[in-house]
């Protein structure tokens, strides 16, 4: 079932989100070469709690840690360590905030150091492609026209887009009906409506979008080893268009 919010409860999560976007400016002065991702884990968790909020992710479905990390092959759902990232790496940190009663949802990709010229472009190609994709989140549309117009670009550019992990609608829950995928037809798929809130969140490789979930039974590869970046916000969808939720 897909769940409305009124004016009120976007308002909520328009906080939330802003706490998460809080976390993301702290984490673009924080990350560089010899950081561990522990270290930012406790960075995160520590701002989200002195907001008045708790983390999303630190006990959901008994994940252990209040952010997600993605370092280079890394699609999603990876675990912090004490690996100190290495000049050239790239590394997405996905949070969650939740505040009275409702999520928010942003992750990022981060370059550690400077990167190599394929990796910045993929980097570019997928906040882009982010952008066109909410360019589609208004009244009226349906959630194939999204997902269409990141899969045209990414194709574009010759970028492999993963599909087995997808957005979703994110409220109360922070996986909420209906899932949003990154590839799809247009005039397909659910309704969007007003007062819908959703979190859209291309991935994108410099290989294919084939995957695979480790023994751990979370952190997700490609298949080909291929590096993976990724760049998602949450937005409700207005009749004034839509409106990105996790920003400052």
């Amino acid at each position: 079932m897909i769940i409305l919010k009124s004016n009120e409860e976007i308002g909520i999560m328009r906080e939330a989100g802003r706490i998460v976007a809080e976390c993301h400016a702290k984490l673009a002065e924080a990350i560089k070469p010899g950081v561990q991702t522990t270290a930012l884990d406790r960075l995160v968790e520590q701002h989200i709690r002195s907001r008045g909020a708790v983390p999303s992710f630190l006990g959901h479905h008994g994940f252990t840690a209040s952010i997600c990390v993605a370092k280079n092959d890394v699609i999603c759902h990876g675990f912090p360590d004490d690996e100190p990232l290495e000049e050239g790496d790239v590394v997405t940190i996905d949070i969650g905030a939740h505040y009275r009663g409702y999520h928010g949802d942003s992750g990022w990709t981060y370059a550690v150091g400077t990167v190599s010229d394929d990796i910045r472009q993929l980097m570019d190609v997928c906040h882009q492609s982010l952008f066109l994709g909410i360019e589609q989140a208004v009244p009226g549309n349906r959630v194939g026209d999204i997902g269409f117009a990141i899969q045209t670009f990414a194709d574009r550019h010759g970028y492999g887009n993963v599909r087995d992990f997808t957005g979703h609608g994110i409220g109360q829950d922070l996986w909420e009906e209906p899932p949003i995928p990154h590839y799809g037809r247009p005039g397909t798929g659910p309704r969007l409506k007003q007062g819908m809130v959703i979190a859209i969140e291309p991935m994108l490789t410099l290989g294919d979008y084939h995957t695979y979930v480790e023994s751990d039974g979370w952190t997700a590869r490609t298949a080909d080893h291929s590096i993976c970046v990724q760049y998602e916000h949450t937005v409700a969808i207005t009749d004034n268009g839509p409106e990105i939720l996790t920003k400052l």
